[in-house]
């Protein structure tokens, strides 16, 4: 209708031009004619994320982007949040967003409201691959073996780099960043509302990533509010969301951290308040090389805690997590060996930080320390505990952990929390 209403104006300008007869009249009734023609019949260009991560990394180093390059940057998350094809599934996606609203809550799902739950994440996952534009092609294979990083030795390998959470085969930080772990223990205290020493202040301890992340968290937050162990002063904020994994945490006015400070004052803390968080690294549909992915992954994880120490001055530590094992994935959105070398990612962090990258500097970013190893391959295990992942452990993409796979993770973090020496003296009583 608007298409034939504008080409009727333009016939009517054209016929009134002309009879005016002068030819500078013609002209410009014929451009006034052509130019929103064009308009309805041109399709947006077809995103290239390899030119959209450029430009992100580009306004990373400092690069001032034009009004167009931020728009297209800005159209690129938009569309790997919400990836072409989700809607043509057969999902109610409203509903499926209830329930999962409902299980962030930590709400006590039907099996059938579980099952189309599952269903739900699993099209979304698939949308996610088939819009990725051949990511699939370019994710490598896992090896038929993967040695846990927590049990690999000095002498181990690989893809050239040696065993051990911290290097070196060891899986306890250094000395030197031991000392300044507690050094910055020594800091975490209650805080009223404008971040001063108070005895009836809190200490906020929040999480910050993707779905897997607020799955876990959220069940860890269940359990750890219920423990008797945990401090009275400590209030726990599940601040990560489903879909938004490191590169949607990158731009400081994003909504996720809309979404985080929401979260935060409903819990009845401010920013002030915050001083500990959990960020777990992953990006979506990861590939190439280690070294290709985990670049991106590790600039992007920069820039996360650079905006999370900008929003909350008193943070003063920062536990990084790994993804859990996915063995099981059938789609692109975050397979082996990509979830397994994300701890690499981690460990590099830390590394960069203990070595004085200037990104990562006090003050423009936490002190970083692992928090708890999630990764176990498979039924095979690992030899630090008996932690296992098992097929019933994923819900139907082989990604995301079912009720069982986030009690793991929830014990895990309770445990790790309650006793490791640089982090139960906030923690615990």
């Amino acid at each position: 209708m608007c298409l034939h209403l504008s080409r009727t104006f333009c016939r009517l300008a054209v016929l009134n031009a002309l009879a005016m007869k002068p030819l500078i009249f013609v002209l410009l009734a014929t451009l006034a004619c052509i130019a929103p023609l064009r308009a309805q019949t041109t399709t947006p260009e077809a995103i290239d994320f390899d030119k959209a991560r450029q430009l992100v990394e580009r306004a990373k180093g400092g690069a001032t982007l034009t009004d167009d390059e931020k728009a297209y940057v800005r159209r690129a998350q938009a569309e790997r949040a919400n990836p072409p094809g989700s809607a043509g599934s057969g999902i109610d996606w409203d509903k499926a967003r209830i329930l999962h609203q409902r299980e962030q809550r930590g709400d006590k799902l039907t099996d059938e409201e579980r099952r189309y739950l599952d269903q739900a994440k699993a099209a979304r996952s698939k949308s996610t691959d088939s819009a990725s534009g051949g990511a699939v092609a370019a994710q490598r294979k896992a090896p038929a073996h993967l040695t846990p990083l927590s049990d690999m030795t000095g002498t181990d390998t690989y893809e050239g780099e040696d065993g051990g959470l911290y290097g070196g085969g060891s899986n306890q930080p250094p000395e030197a960043l031991r000392k300044s772990a507690e050094a910055a223990l020594t800091k975490i205290q209650p805080l009223d509302a404008a971040g001063k020493p108070a005895a009836d202040g809190r200490v906020g301890f929040v999480s910050i990533s993707m779905s897997n992340a607020t799955m876990e968290f959220s069940a860890f937050k269940r359990t750890a509010d219920a423990a008797p162990q945990k401090s009275n002063s400590l209030t726990i904020v599940d601040c990560a969301q489903g879909g938004q994994a490191m590169a949607e945490w990158v731009d400081p006015q994003a909504r996720t951290w809309q979404e985080a400070l929401q979260r935060i004052q409903r819990a009845g803390l401010t920013p002030a308040q915050v001083q500990v968080a959990w960020v777990k690294l992953a990006n979506k549909g990861p590939s190439g090389s280690m070294k290709d992915h985990l670049t991106i992954l590790e600039a992007d994880t920069t820039r996360v805690l650079q905006n999370a120490k900008a929003k909350f001055p008193n943070l003063r530590i920062a536990y990084l997590g790994s993804r859990i094992w996915a063995g099981n994935a059938n789609g692109a959105l975050n397979p082996e060996p990509y979830a397994y070398e994300s701890a690499f990612g981690v460990r590099h962090l830390i590394q960069q930080q203990m070595k004085g990258e200037a990104a990562l500097a006090d003050g423009k970013a936490p002190l970083l320390l692992w928090g708890p190893y999630l990764w176990a391959e498979g039924t095979k295990g690992r030899k630090t505990d008996n932690l296992v992942w098992a097929r019933e452990d994923f819900a139907g993409d082989g990604v995301h952990p079912s009720d069982s796979g986030r009690a793991k993770v929830a014990k895990l973090l309770l445990d790790f929390f309650s006793t490791e020496p640089l982090a139960k003296g906030w923690f615990a009583h």
